[in-house]
């Protein structure tokens, strides 16, 4: 699935000049715990301010939150999605950052995607990242026999099919935290040894 998918269409925005008091006015009107933050101009970018910040950056100061602006808490730029990115990513994206919620952006402001939306409209319990990987890969690795019978094992295109594979196999270890086993095209390789020959020769006549 990809974040397009799942995320959030209907997104609160708010000006960066607007108070931290009216921030919360809306956050609590809509039920919210961040709100993604207009850019200025086409050459701006978006921010988001969060919960998280009003209480540690105000509330925890004990300064009036009618005296202080959205663009003085606010992280900006913020991290933002591609819709196109996969949801598994987007959770590695969020692990890595410690982010909860990001705006979706594609030329324009689309959505927002965040934990509570890969949680509750992810596929991961039907079908795991894995398990399609898997599926996948063996899928790739017919086609590559299939391609070589066809073109020859010599051929390019017989290469480019084995590497569509490892490429695959590749993502699948790092997946599962494992490490890389014998490639599919070793293991063709051992049945046709010229196809890493050819490989070998492509590589060092491209590189």
């Amino acid at each position: 699935m990809k974040a397009a998918e799942i995320m959030t269409k209907d997104v609160v925005t708010i000006r960066g000049s607007a108070t931290v008091a009216e921030a919360v006015e809306l956050m609590k009107d809509k039920g919210l715990s961040a709100l993604i933050v207009t850019p200025r101009d086409e050459e701006d970018a978006y921010g988001i301010v969060t919960k998280t910040d009003i209480t540690y950056k105000v509330v925890a100061l004990g300064v009036d939150l009618k005296q202080v602006r959205v663009y003085e808490i606010m992280t900006k730029p913020c991290i933002v999605v591609n819709p196109d990115l996969g949801i598994e990513y987007v959770a590695q994206l969020f692990a890595k950052t410690g982010i909860h919620i990001a705006p979706i952006v594609q030329g324009k402001l689309l959505g927002t995607i965040s934990m509570t939306d890969i949680l509750l409209k992810g596929n991961f319990v039907e079908q795991p990242r894995t398990v399609w990987l898997d599926k996948r890969i063996e899928e790739a690795i017919a086609d590559a026999r299939n391609i070589c019978a066809q073109r020859g094992a010599k051929s390019r295109e017989c290469a480019v099919a084995w590497g569509i594979v490892e490429d695959l196999q590749a993502e699948t270890a790092r997946q599962k935290a494992e490490k890389l086993p014998k490639t599919a095209f070793e293991e063709y390789c051992q049945e046709y040894p010229e196809a890493l020959e050819a490989r070998m020769l492509d590589r060092w006549c491209s590189g």
